[in-house]
């Protein structure tokens, strides 16, 4: 684990998985897009169909943020809806007054993305595949006072536990934590959406993974009533559509997050179904982070740039994982999909072997 200036960054920081299955790659088998294959499901489409018939009024969005704050338990004050998790990350950058922000890699790139768009200096932690990209709470410098970490992390599938990020939080730093695929962990355990005793936490969460939500963009943020304020002042008049609320507002509601909990088990099951069959080449070098915890995992194969190129003549796609800092060529990131797919993914893999 070690801290790295970011200035001589040569990674992609604006790749994202949706590259690898557009234009040519439409027609692809997608294990690129870490967004639930089977979503969204018929009672939320016929949720958003109905709101269409109020979009000659500006959206107003008190019952979906009243019903988000009433899902983690909070007050309304602590609760900010937005246009996907994405945009979160670039209220954060431009409202926050911060001296040496800290991104904990390899993650999600976007928020290091917005925070050097603002015109932030970042350093970055790479936590190290030898540790099985566990963080140690003490490798981030005392002096940060913007700590941004993923968990589950995307791309790596690591659940790091609430505890040790807890540990993180100092008087005067601001802790921020994506939770974006908390909601495929089953039972959502070392989820701190919630949490009040945290000073300095700001947790975001996206709508747009479970339940396929990814051309709608909606998403929130839990933080102290003074960020929230700080962010909100940073948001554009009416950032979050009117279908994109009635969205919000189905998918905090107890059915929704009993389906949401049915999903994150057989998602655990068809991940353990992946897994294993990706242990059956672990003699021709084939490694995976584990444990796993996220709709996805990490991969590491020799000469996986050649060999996801031809997994795409075979008709997959999956994600390259060169450009998160911290990873090289080496890696890609597979999404969790239902075992019939995976069956004849583990097929095309075989064949791309070699």
């Amino acid at each position: 684990m070690r801290t790295e200036d970011t200035g001589g960054s040569g990674h992609d920081l604006r790749h994202h998985g949706d590259a690898e299955v557009r234009d040519e790659g439409a027609a692809l088998t997608d294990l690129a897009v870490n967004v639930r294959a089977d979503t969204p499901p018929p009672w939320l489409r016929e949720e958003i169909a109905a709101s269409l018939s109020s979009l000659a009024a500006y959206p107003d969005g008190r019952a979906a943020r009243a019903a988000v704050a009433a899902r983690h338990g909070l007050p309304v004050e602590r609760v900010l809806l937005t246009a996907g998790a994405a945009e979160a990350f670039v209220l954060l950058a431009r409202a926050l007054k911060v001296r040496r922000p800290v991104v904990v890699h390899p993650q999600f790139t976007e928020p290091e993305a917005a925070l050097r768009d603002a015109g932030h200096t970042v350093d970055r932690v790479l936590l190290r595949a030898e540790d099985g990209f566990r963080l140690d709470p003490a490798a981030v410098p005392e002096d940060a006072d913007l700590v941004v970490i993923g968990n589950p992390t995307n791309p790596t599938s690591v659940l790091h536990p609430a505890g040790a990020l807890a540990r993180l939080a100092r008087p005067g730093r601001v802790l921020v934590v994506d939770e974006a695929f908390m909601d495929a962990v089953p039972g959502e355990r070392e989820a701190l959406a919630g949490r009040t005793d945290v000073p300095g936490l700001v947790v975001l969460r996206s709508l747009t993974k479970t339940w396929g939500l990814a051309g709608l963009r909606i998403g929130y943020v839990l933080a102290c009533a003074e960020i929230i304020a700080d962010l909100e002042r940073a948001q554009p008049l009416w950032p979050v559509s009117t279908p994109a609320l009635a969205a919000a507002e189905a998918c905090v509601r107890s059915r929704a997050l009993a389906e949401a909990g049915h999903a994150a088990h057989r998602g655990a099951a068809d991940r353990a179904h992946l897994v294993a069959g990706l242990a059956e080449f672990a003699s021709r070098g084939v490694r995976v982070v584990q444990p796993a915890e996220g709709p996805f995992v990490l991969v590491r194969m020799p000469g996986a740039a050649a060999v996801r190129r031809r997994l795409r003549e075979l008709g997959y796609a999956v994600r390259r994982g060169d450009t998160f800092p911290g990873l090289g060529e080496e890696w890609v990131r597979v999404a969790v999909r239902d075992r019939g797919t995976v069956n004849g993914f583990l097929k095309a893999l075989s064949a791309a072997l070699g």
